[in-house]
């Protein structure tokens, strides 16, 4: 039977983190113990988890630098239960005591995301500098961190507040949801904490809103509940919050926790905006700003290389446009040409800021996608398209306009697998779907 565990949990034995680990083995984030640090050690080096939770009561301090040593050169994120949140050295993340298991199942999504995006970062960093192009992820804004506080304030809102002040976090507050979107319209933040009020209609209206937001949808929110008349926490979570604090979590405590939400979030924009800044570069597509097909070889080289490295899979989606009678038209009056830049920003904008897009040939778009199956890859592809394909392209005058569909095709790497013949397989798996369709 294949080994299909996502996280390590270390512990001692089953007292204070059983309920969390069999929670997030119904969520499908399937955890494997070990009761000492040597077995985890051996676990982590042998197989490719995700993530590690760590019952720190019977264990030293630096055990979380050890695993995560361990896991190199995959970076490991790390949740640490039963723990200050400054006592712990390594550690991406600390609770006094076990979350909801929903709560976990997203920290430890968003944590592996964000460490997945680092990786691919230093690899982008190195394949630039080999063309004299020097990568810098440091964010144009090298200010306080800034965090939105919406809520009617009382005593443990307040004293959260100025925990955050101490950490030199700029806090706005706002006590409406009105003015909560006038602060969030008018300027930046790099997280929002929300204050619970009885019936949470508030907080629950600001999410919600943020959610529909396209420029608001990736701050991070954390909710702060005032007593123990609590809603569903699944049903929290799937509104979009990225953490909630119980309300007898300590002060500092959320502190710390809103810190790492707002850290992680300025690091990612940071990141995204870097990769992003290369599509104007000489060496990219000129039409698309996409990678080239010589660049996106040569990266694809060193991506699989480094997924073997990590353990990690790796898939690669080609999609090519779909010949129909609008595209064949368009593409003789020269419309599909002139569509072409606007299609490549819609690729470049809808990937994951740890995916590659390149333009491999006049009407034929690549993806490297690590850290993921065929299948997941394929959806993915499928999902840009069709996004792409709602979208009415100019066909000159009395023409209606025309739309770009694709067919997509997918693979994932296998061992001792070249990354040319990884490339070679998702385009075949392509033709073999277009032939199907025909």
């Amino acid at each position: 039977m294949a080994f299909d565990a996502r996280v390590l949990i270390l512990a001692a034995d089953d007292g204070r983190i059983g309920p969390l680990a069999a929670g997030l083995d119904a969520l499908g984030w399937r955890t494997v113990t070990a009761r000492d640090v040597v077995s985890a050690e051996l676990t982590l080096q042998d197989f490719p988890l995700e993530a590690a939770v760590i019952d720190i009561d019977t264990f030293g301090l630096d055990v979380a630098v050890r695993l995560r040593v361990a896991a190199e050169p995959r970076r490991l994120p790390i949740m640490v239960i039963g723990a200050r949140p400054d006592s712990i050295k390594g550690a991406d993340l600390t609770m006094s005591t076990p979350p909801h298991p929903a709560q976990a199942a997203l920290r430890l999504e968003q944590l592996g995301r964000a460490a997945i995006a680092e990786e691919e970062f230093h690899l982008r960093v190195t394949t630039f500098a080999t063309r004299d192009v020097k990568l810098d992820a440091r964010s144009d804004d090298d200010g306080p961190l800034r965090v939105l506080a919406a809520g009617v304030a009382d005593r443990r809102f307040l004293a959260l507040s100025n925990a955050l002040t101490a950490a030199g976090v700029e806090v706005v507050a706002a006590p409406t949801p009105y003015t909560a979107f006038d602060y969030l319209h008018e300027s930046p933040f790099d997280a929002a904490v929300l204050w619970g009020a009885e019936d949470h209609a508030p907080a629950l209206s600001i999410a919600a809103g943020m959610k529909r937001n396209t420029r608001l949808y990736h701050i991070p929110l954390m909710l702060y509940l005032r007593g123990k008349n609590e809603i569903s926490l699944s049903e929290l979570f799937n509104r979009g919050f990225a953490d909630v604090a119980s309300a007898d979590t300590p002060e500092g405590e959320t502190a710390e926790r809103i810190l790492a939400l707002a850290g992680a979030h300025r690091t990612h924009l940071g990141i995204r905006k870097t990769l992003d800044s290369v599509r104007s570069l000489e060496l990219m597509d000129p039409a698309t700003g996409l990678f080239t097909p010589q660049l996106f070889a040569s990266h694809l080289g060193r991506v699989a290389e480094a997924s073997r490295a990590r353990k990690r899979p790796l898939s690669v989606c080609v999609l090519r446009v779909r010949e129909t009678e609008s595209v064949t038209w368009a593409r003789q009056g020269g419309w599909l040409d002139r569509a072409m830049p606007q299609i490549g920003a819609m690729v470049s904008r809808l990937v994951r800021v740890e995916d590659t897009p390149a333009r491999l040939a006049k009407e034929v778009f690549a993806l490297a996608l690590p850290a993921t199956h065929a299948e997941p890859a394929r959806l993915a592809a499928e999902r840009i398209a069709a996004v792409i394909g709602c979208t009415a392209f100019d066909a000159g005058p009395d023409r209606s306009p025309f739309v770009a569909e694709f067919d997509v095709g997918a693979a994932e790497m296998q061992p001792n697998e070249s990354a040319a013949a990884l490339l070679e397989r998702a385009s075949a798996d392509l033709f073999e779907k277009t032939l199907r369709r025909l």
